[in-house]
């Protein structure tokens, strides 16, 4: 009589279990052997029993170097397999992750304004509050570099603004020697001023000379005065 077949399904008894782990363990890693010495093939075989026992089988290859050329081929795969996923439901999933995106940054907003902070447990309240101290931390940074940014600048735009005024007056100093000395060049070499001298008009025949207005003419209210004076004899016209 032979023997019958064997149900595949799981064997309840303990011992039994680990008897027949242990008799097919050996017989498939005799046959892994078998097929890569008849085949010349790179096998490599990976057991783990109920209780987290490694049994390994690879052939003259070591197992490392066949796990990497199984990432290799396997990534290969991937690569060159169809995309099973059509464009209106790559769209639609890409959607349902940009709503539900978005839904989280509107509620950390309404959460970091003081909102909608019932749902929010102990712990999620004090990583917000963390949040909220490390961002106040970055804002004052900002705004005293900002500060000392603009107090150089003033200072700069002062120190400008002195040098030139400074300039402004070594000119002006400059200018009020000049004119002084010119004074007083004019006074030692009795130059006269040329604003106060009046026209005068050429000698007449009687001796005298004429004295015009400034306009040059003369009215019947300011008659033009006389000054009487003895005219050599080349004074006269011949």
């Amino acid at each position: 009589m032979g023997r019958g077949r064997v149900q595949l399904k799981r064997i309840e008894n303990k011992i039994n279990r680990q008897v027949t782990f242990s008799k097919r363990r050996s017989g498939l890693l005799k046959k892994a052997h078998e097929i890569s010495v008849l085949c010349d093939a790179e096998v490599a075989l990976i057991v783990f029993s109920t209780r987290g026992k490694l049994f390994e089988y690879s052939t003259d290859s070591c197992m490392e170097k066949i796990l990497e050329r199984y990432e290799r081929y396997s990534y290969s795969e991937r690569q060159l397999q169809p995309n099973e996923i059509n464009s209106s439901e790559s769209l639609a999933l890409e959607h349902a992750k940009l709503k539900a995106r978005l839904e989280i940054l509107q509620r950390n907003q309404s959460n970091f304004m003081g909102q909608e902070l019932d749902s929010l447990s102990l712990k999620e309240l004090q990583s917000l509050e963390h949040q909220l101290d490390s961002a106040l931390k970055h804002i004052r940074s900002r705004k005293n570099q900002l500060m000392v940014e603009s107090i150089s600048d003033f200072q700069k735009k002062h120190k400008l603004l002195q040098e030139q005024n400074n300039l402004l007056l070594k000119k002006a100093k400059k200018m009020e020697k000049n004119l002084a000395e010119q004074a007083q060049w004019e006074e030692q070499n009795d130059v006269p001023n040329s604003h106060s001298e009046l026209p005068m008009e050429p000698f007449n025949n009687s001796g005298s000379y004429q004295v015009g207005e400034a306009n040059g003419g003369e009215d019947d209210d300011n008659p033009p005065y006389r000054v009487d004076g003895v005219l050599l004899p080349w004074m006269l016209p011949k």
